[in-house]
């Protein structure tokens, strides 16, 4: 599926509440929330600060899939179809980029 079927679904899921789509800024704290899970994750696998004594486990998939989850809420709350914006983004690492890392 693409970003924007991902979009639509996202959108018929939460067109049937009052309120579908938060405000901006309680989306980007939402957002900022579910980064700094991932942030925990990670810095728990690879990082300086072990988990706390019966801290449950988190997968690191899951936090990911909630800040797409919000990032589509935000681009949808904005009108933002994120496919173009996503081949934009990735095209920039195959022009302005290209040469700019070590390849294999």
């Amino acid at each position: 599926m693409s970003l924007i079927d991902y979009q639509q679904k996202l959108d018929k899921t939460v067109q049937p509440y009052v309120k579908p789509y938060w405000d901006p800024l309680s989306n980007l704290a939402r957002l900022t929330e579910e980064v700094g899970e991932v942030a925990r994750i990670l810095n728990h696998q690879y990082g300086d600060k072990p988990k706390k004594p019966g801290e449950n486990d988190q997968l690191l998939g899951d936090e990911l899939a909630d800040v797409i989850y919000t990032v589509l809420a935000i681009a949808n709350s904005q009108n933002i179809e994120l496919d173009k914006y996503l081949e934009k983004a990735i095209a920039k690492l195959e022009t302005r980029d290209k040469d700019r890392f070590q390849k294999k």
